[in-house]
This record gives structure tokens, C-alpha cells and sequence, in this order.
């Protein structure tokens, strides 16, 4: 363990030291916030006595990504939820700006440290360790996952940054380098597999013995963990951040239990129903929408942050030791469609037809037939047959039925050959309007 002292602490003093930080952290919003101290005087909570402790949270209101874009002005780019002086920030990082204008996140130099920290202590549980060396496919240019790098200079590791679209250069590196870890998108792992096996590369014997998978759902699929672990001949552990929020802030152990909270002391999770908004009880097994709060942040803290990522969560103790909260990202509410009543997250999908291996390659795509979130049966699915498969109408309603078994909804199965679904050098994705 990198931080034994802090990754060990009990729930309930971990819970106590959470408290008293997010006291403060509330008056420092409400004295240095614009954004927060509007927002949560309509609120009704104009103090942060008024406001209390953890144990009231759920009283407050959320924050949505588009209340913080719609506070951006050209005089004030990063938005009126900053709360520092622009002299005091040391970074600032961008989204990908899909929507139009980039959305900014700043970072003080404490912010910065503490994002590196989170990110050091959620690698490091993956059990990567001082002395080895790692073989890096994230750039670091304007997104956050950039901050991440640094982590492994924290570590002690021999870095090796190859960034994002040179699988020629990843494979010279891995041949000649012989690093013991790789950290990658589960998709990227997943294509470099195909890749090998075209060119004779023998990746199941190479120096890499961790494979380190971040950036999208994928890597806690058990399909898709096998199907990557046999491929690699290593183990594969996974990594989750949230670009407002912190990058890297959950790492999973050997253990592969879920990943563990990185940003213990630094963010305070929460679980809702996403439809009601409700709090939901952390407990083994609980599933919902994850919401997040800074805890110890200056730049630009946020408070009740809706991720709009939908997880599975575990409070029971892990064999590592680690007693924080653990947790599997299910799929994006944002990538969510809804069938006759039915959430359906395509990253499911995929975990489901996984289960077919190796009569299918692995890869799908869901079609939906109208423009919208809300779609009628049959929801449309092409499924990939693995290297040299044949087409087997048995095999089609055989995935038919275990989707209507295991998610409840209809599908209309499309079989194609191998080759046919587009591959990914970063992101995979899965739905196609």
C-alpha cells in the first residue's frame, strides 16, 4: 500500500476526518463561491452552520455539468463556480468540447498534488511497485487524464509515455523495453490482442504481466477480463476517474474485487436513484448513480456532483486490507436506453454476449431504430463472430434469449462476420443512432 495509514483507516474515523473537512469545505464555498453561495441560498441554506455535517447532505441540492457551462462567461471561462483568484491556479485542463466550447476545470498546486496523490494511491493497489517499468497510451495534452501520469513518477516507476493511435511504437516498446505494465482503455487491450495475433507478436509471453485498464466501462466485465487476461498473459486491474472531479480517484487490487476509493479524504461518494434522485444505502450490492463532493478542493470544488455514471457498490472488508469503498461502473446514464420501461446500458450488452466467447469476437454494436433515449422492441444488435466463425442462427437466439434473461428486454440479433465492427485505438463505441 502506498499510504497504509490512511488506505487502512476505519469507516467510521475515515467518516469523523470526512466531516470536519466537509464542514469546512462548505464555508469555504459559501465565502469564496459565487455560483455555490446563489445556489445554495435559493436552497434555503445561506450559512454553513445551516448547512451541518455529512449526515445532511442529502438535503442539499445536485450539481449538473450544464449548470456549470451555463455559468460560463466570456469574462469568466471556467465558470462562476471558481474560487480562487486566477493567479493561484497552476493547471488548467479541458474537456473534449463535443458539445461546442471546451469545458474548463482549473487547479490550484495543492489541487494538483492532491489529484496525483489519489491517482498514486489507485494505481498503486493494482500492485505496480518501485522499480518497474510502465509503458503509458494516455496523452497528455488538455484532457485530465494527463495528471494521472504524473502518479507514476509518485510511484517510483520507470515511465515510458507512447500516448494515444501508436500501436507501432506501443509494440516496440513492449519488445525492446520489456515492461512489466502497459495502462490503456480496455478497448485499446482488447484490439492489441487482434493485432498480435495478425503479425505473429506473441503477447501472451511478453515482459507485460499488469495490465492497467482506465478510461471506460470494460475492464470489471468478466467476459472481457478473461478474454484480456488470457490474450496478455497478465493480470488485468482497472482505474476510474471523473474529469471535474479528480482523475484516477478508483483503483482496484489484486484481489479484483471492484475498485477501491483512491480519494479517501478527498471526496465524499454517494449513491442515488437516478430517476428520483433519492439517496441509496451503501451496501454490498447496491446499484445506482454515483454523485461525488470535493471534500478538500480550492479551485473549483463541487458539491453533490451528478456523474451520471450507474455503479455497483461494496462496503464489505476486502482481503488487501483496504477499507474503503469499493465499487464497478455498470455503463454512462448518458449512454442508457430505455426499452418498454427497461434501462438497458450497452456496456450490459457487451458483458452479456462476452459470455458467448469464443464463438464471438467480443465486439458489438446497438442500433437503435429511432433518434431518442426511449426505443420499442426489438432493440437492434450486431454481434461479431470470432476469427473464422461461421454464421449459426442458434447462436442468435441463444444471445436473444440470455439478454431477455439477464436485462429484460427484446433484441433483434444481427451476426456478422470478424472484422466487421469498427476497432479502437482509445474508446470503443457501443451505440450507433
Amino acid at each position: 500500500m502506498l499510504e497504509p495509514e490512511v488506505e487502512t483507516r476505519s469507516t467510521a474515523d475515515q467518516s469523523r476526518m470526512d466531516d470536519a473537512s466537509f464542514r469546512c469545505q462548505m464555508a469555504y464555498l459559501i465565502d469564496r463561491s459565487p455560483f455555490y453561495r446563489e445556489k445554495l441560498a435559493v436552497a434555503g441554506f445561506a450559512t454553513a452552520d445551516a448547512i451541518g455535517g455529512l449526515d445532511r447532505i442529502a438535503a442539499l441540492p445536485f450539481t449538473e455539468k450544464q449548470e456549470i457551462r451555463a455559468s460560463c462567461t466570456a469574462d469568466n471561462p471556467i465558470g462562476a463556480h471558481l474560487a480562487v483568484p486566477p493567479d493561484r491556479l497552476v493547471r488548467i485542463y479541458s474537456t473534449s468540447g463535443t458539445t461546442g466550447t471546451p469545458s474548463y476545470i482549473p487547479l490550484t498546486l495543492q489541487d494538483l498534488d492532491n489529484w496525483v496523490t489519489t491517482s498514486a494511491r489507485s494505481y498503486s493497489a493494482s500492485g505496480i511497485a518501485a522499480g518497474e517499468t510502465i509503458v503509458s497510451t494516455y496523452n497528455a495534452g488538455p484532457f485530465v487524464a494527463g495528471a494521472a501520469l504524473a502518479a507514476f513518477d509518485r510511484l517510483g516507476l520507470c515511465h515510458v509515455p507512447v500516448g494515444t493511435g501508436n500501436t507501432e511504437r506501443l509494440m516496440t516498446a513492449i519488445r525492446l523495453l520489456k515492461p512489466t505494465a502497459v495502462v490503456m482503455t480496455p478497448s485499446y487491450a482488447s484490439y492489441l490482442i487482434e493485432w498480435a495475433a495478425e503479425r505473429g507478436f506473441d503477447l501472451e509471453h511478453s515482459s507485460v504481466k499488469r495490465v492497467l485498464v482506465a478510461g471506460e466501462p470494460g475492464g470489471g466485465e468478466p467476459a472481457m477480463r478473461a478474454r484480456l487476461e488470457a490474450g496478455w498473459g497478465a493480470k488485468v486491474t482497472e482505474a476510474m476517474g471523473m474529469g471535474d472531479i479528480g482523475v484516477s480517484l478508483w483503483g482496484e487490487c489484486e484481489e479484483q474485487r471492484g475498485m477501491h476509493l483512491g480519494a479517501r479524504g478527498f471526496v465524499h461518494a454517494e449513491l442515488i436513484d437516478p430517476d428520483s434522485g433519492a439517496a441509496l444505502e451503501l451496501e454490498d450490492g447496491a446499484r445506482g448513480e454515483l454523485v461525488l463532493t470535493h471534500l478538500r478542493h480550492q479551485a473549483a470544488p463541487l458539491l453533490r456532483f451528478r456523474t451520471r455514471d450507474h455503479v455497483e457498490v461494496w462496503t464489505s472488508p476486502c482481503p488487501c486490507g483496504r477499507k474503503a469503498l469499493r465499487l464497478r461502473c455498470i455503463g454512462r446514464t448518458d449512454d442508457m436506453l430505455i426499452v418498454r420501461g427497461v434501462n438497458v446500458f450497452p456496456s450490459a450488452i457487451r458483458e452479456i454476449v462476452g459470455t458467448f466467447l469464443p464463438a464471438v469476437s467480443g465486439a458489438i454494436l446497438v442500433k437503435p431504430a429511432t433518434a431518442g433515449v426511449k426505443q420499442e422492441p426489438p432493440l437492434p444488435i450486431v454481434v461479431e463472430l470470432a476469427r473464422d466463425g461461421e454464421p449459426d442462427m442458434g447462436l442468435a437466439d441463444r444471445i436473444r434469449e440470455r439478454l431477455r434473461g439477464g436485462l429484460v428486454f427484446s433484441a433483434a440479433v444481427e451476426l456478422v462476420p470478424f472484422g466487421t465492427l469498427e476497432r479502437s485505438e482509445y474508446k470503443s463505441k457501443l451505440v450507433r443512432h
